[in-house]
C-alpha cells in the first residue's frame, strides 16, 4: 500500500519468530437498531455477529494462521475484539487492510449478508494498541506495529470465544460419507456437494461486485492451469483498468478466464481458486451459501 510507509518495516531488524502482541477492534453501527454490541449481547445473535468478525478477519488477514481472537467485550458503544498477533506479515497485512478502508468494506459487506443489515448502514471502527489509538498513526507502520508489539497479551483465549470457534466449524455441516462416491459434473466445498457448470455473466458480475482488492490474488490463483493469464497478463488488466476502478479490474479478469477456457472455466474452478487465496466467504457469496441460524 503507497500511503503506508513500508519501507521502514524493510528496512528494521523486526525478528518475525519472536513478534507477538495484541490490539484491540472496536466496531460500531451508525444505525442504533442495529448495534452490534446489543446483537451480540443477545444470545440469539451472538453466533452471527463473531461470524462476521471471524470472516472479516479472514479476508482482511489473508488467512487463518498467525493471530487469533482473544476476547469479545463491551465498550459502549463499541464493541470490542481484542486480538493477539505472533508474527509480522499477518499484523501487517491487518493494519493495511484496515488503513486503506478493505477491513471497514469487509465488515459492511459481512454484516449486511449475514445480519441483514439495511442498505446505507455506515459501520464504524477503531483500533487501539494499549493506550495508544492507531487511527492516528496509519501513515507509519513500523509506529503501529511497535505498539502492538508492546501491548502484549495478559489473558489467554475466553472460553466464550473457544465455543464461538467451534461452532462455527460446526456450523459448516456434518462431514459427508467417506463412502459415498461423488457424482459426475460435481464437486465438494466445505464438505457439500454442488452441482459444476460453466461460468456465466451473472457469476462475473457478482464476482466483481464482491471481491474487491483480492482480485488480483484470485487471478495469481487461476493463473496456473490458464495460459490467457500468465506473465504479465493480470498486472496488464490493473494498469489497463486502472482508472474505471476495482470492480472493471475483476469483471476483466474473470471475463479474460470464460473468454480463454471456454466451457472448461467452470465454477468448480473459481471456488478451487478462492479456497486457495483463503477466501471463503467470496466462495460462500459465490455459491449462494446462506448463513446458518
Amino acid at each position: 500500500m503507497d500511503s503506508i510507509d513500508t519501507k521502514r518495516l524493510n528496512d528494521s531488524n523486526t525478528n518475525d519468530r519472536e513478534f507477538s502482541g495484541c490490539a484491540v477492534l472496536f466496531l460500531g453501527c451508525s444505525s442504533p437498531e442495529h448495534n452490534l454490541l446489543s446483537l451480540y449481547k443477545n444470545e440469539q445473535g451472538k453466533f452471527g455477529v463473531f461470524k462476521v468478525i471471524k470472516l472479516t478477519l479472514t479476508d482482511s488477514v489473508g488467512g487463518l494462521e498467525g493471530y487469533e481472537i482473544l476476547k469479545l467485550h463491551d465498550a459502549d458503544p463499541f464493541l470490542g475484539v481484542e486480538l493477539k498477533f505472533m508474527s509480522v506479515p499477518p499484523c501487517q497485512r491487518f493494519l493495511e487492510s484496515y488503513a486503506c478502508g478493505s477491513l471497514a468494506q469487509f465488515l459492511s459487506q459481512h454484516a449486511s449478508r449475514l445480519l441483514t443489515l439495511l442498505d446505507g448502514v455506515v459501520m464504524e471502527t477503531q483500533l487501539k494498541a494499549g493506550i495508544h489509538t492507531l487511527d492516528q498513526n496509519l501513515q507509519d507502520l513500523e509506529i503501529c506495529l511497535d505498539h502492538i508489539r508492546q501491548s502484549q497479551p495478559v489473558r489467554l483465549r475466553d472460553d466464550e470465544v473457544t465455543q464461538l470457534e467451534q461452532q462455527l466449524q460446526n456450523s459448516y455441516g456434518p462431514p459427508s460419507q467417506p463412502t459415498q462416491e461423488l457424482p459426475r459434473n460435481c464437486f465438494l466445498f466445505q464438505k457439500r456437494v454442488f452441482d459444476d457448470r460453466p461460468l456465466t455473466s451473472a457469476d462475473q458480475q457478482r464476482f466483481a461486485a464482491h471481491v474487491g482488492r483480492d482480485w488480483k490474488r484470485v487471478g495469481r490463483a487461476l493463473q496456473k492451469n490458464c495460459r490467457a493469464l500468465k506473465g504479465p497478463a493480470i498486472d496488464n488488466l490493473a494498469y489497463e483498468y486502472e482508472r474505471e476502478g476495482l470492480y472493471e479490474q475483476a469483471y476483466q479478469l474473470l471475463g479474460r478466464f470464460i473468454q480463454s477456457e471456454g466451457r472448461s472455466a467452470k465454477l468448480s474452478r473459481l471456488i478451487s481458486a478462492l479456497e486457495e487465496t483463503k477466501l471463503t466467504s467470496m466462495a460462500e457469496i459465490m455459491l449462494g451459501i446462506q448463513p446458518r441460524d
